[in-house]
């Protein structure tokens, strides 16, 4: 079920992606005549009800679902694997002890360019 949950929701997302990419904007033609076209400008008699924008308000639903399916699927997960990089504390105090060994001890030397 997780894959085909990951498998859907890679398709509504290219879906949408590609939807939100064929819309005109709203601006598009405002600047195009001047005084006449008024239907065609930012506040014309259009509504936002075509089909390309019903659409992007279903498939964004459907998208916002799923990543709230697949998250509350992962987070409920108790078969999750440690990787090399989930317990990185003993790579810190490695780190810590070198700088440690590194260190030697500050020789205060005088500043000969400055006159006295």
């Amino acid at each position: 079920m997780y894959q085909a949950l990951l498998i859907i929701y890679l398709l509504v997302s290219i879906a949408l992606i590609i939807f939100i990419l064929l819309q005109q904007g709203k601006g598009a033609n405002a600047g195009a005549s001047f005084g006449g076209g008024a239907s065609g400008t930012i506040f014309g008699s259009a509504g936002a009800s075509n089909f390309l924008s019903k659409m992007t308000a279903i498939l964004a639903t459907i998208f916002f679902l799923i990543s709230l399916t697949i998250g509350n699927i992962n987070s409920h997960s108790n078969n999750t694997q440690k990787s090399a990089f989930d317990d990185l504390s003993h790579v810190a105090e490695k780190i810590e002890q070198q700088k440690e060994s590194k260190v030697a001890p500050a020789v205060e030397q005088k500043n000969t360019d400055i006159p006295q």
